[in-house]
This record gives structure tokens, sequence and C-alpha cells, in this order.
């Protein structure tokens, strides 16, 4: 082989080389229009969380919008997503959402109903220290707003005992 046809190899091989740059470019492209074409096949197929028929699916959407609400403020519009979410009946989620819901029926002062619903999620069967100690905490602010403080103390108690994040106001 001659020395000239061997560097107009290398020559070539320098002009067709694509900067490292512009391949992470054209990667970063194709990973989005792939999931751009996705989300748009689940949307059209009706896959969505919110148009499915499976009661866990469903269950767990309504659920995050009753969070996302009461986040919000909008307590109302909260409980009556989480009651949406117990109507589905899916017995794993239920402990969840009346821990939740709890909270959001002593921001809309209904506290005796916020300690049934705490009573529900503290009595479910179940490593679920997180969320029991949530229901205790919720609790002890109804019966705080009751004026029943020794009760409320010992809830209190409870929800730190669960979790040192959660003391007493």
């Amino acid at each position: 082989m001659s020395e000239k046809s061997g560097r107009s190899r290398d020559a070539d091989r320098k002009k067709t080389t694509i900067p490292r740059k512009t391949l992470i470019i054209i990667g970063i492209v194709i990973v989005i229009a792939i999931a751009a074409v996705t989300g748009y096949v689940l949307l059209t197929n009706g896959t969505t969380t919110q148009g499915s028929s499976d009661p866990f699916m469903k269950a767990g959407a309504l659920y995050t919008q009753s969070v996302d609400l009461a986040n919000a403020g909008k307590y109302q519009e909260a409980l009556d997503k989480a009651d949406a979410a117990l109507a589905e009946n899916v017995s794993s989620l239920i402990p969840l959402i009346q821990s939740n819901r709890a909270g959001i029926l002593v921001m809309l002062g209904r506290n005796n109903e916020a300690i049934s619903a705490a009573d529900v999620a503290i009595s479910a069967q179940g490593n679920l220290t997180g969320l029991r100690s949530v229901a205790w905490y919720n609790k002890a602010n109804a019966l705080s707003n009751l004026g029943r403080n020794a009760e409320a103390d010992a809830a209190y108690a409870n929800a730190s005992a669960l979790n040192q994040s959660l003391k007493h106001p």
C-alpha cells in the first residue's frame, strides 16, 4: 500500500467524523422523540391511569389527585377525590387513602370523621409505620381541635414514637 493512499483514507475518515457534541445532541433528540411517540401512543390507546378500568390504577390516580388538591388548599375537592378513590374498594390502598383523608377532614373542621378515618389507617394490617405515624398525627390534630387534650397528647406521642419528625405542636 502506498503512503499516499493511506493518507487519503485518513483524510476521508477525518472528514466523515461527527463531533462528540453533535452525537450527544442527536441522541437526546432521539430519546425525546421516542418519549413523545410513546406518550402519544399511550394517550391514543387509552391506557393512561385516568381511563384505566383497573381499580388499583384508578384508585391510585384519584388518591394522587386528592393529595395534589389538598396541597393546593382545595380541601373539599381533595376529599371528593379521596372518596372516589375509596369507592374503587382497593383494600391495599384503603389505609393510605384514609390516612390522607383524616388530614383533609381536619382541615375541613370535620374532626369526628377525621378520627374515624385515622382509626381505619391505624388499625390496618402490615408494616405501615410511616402511614400509621401520619394517621396518629392527623388523629391528634382532630382530638386537639375537639378539646380532648389528654387523648391528643397521647396520639401525638404515638405519632412521634413512629416518626421522630412528627412532634407535638
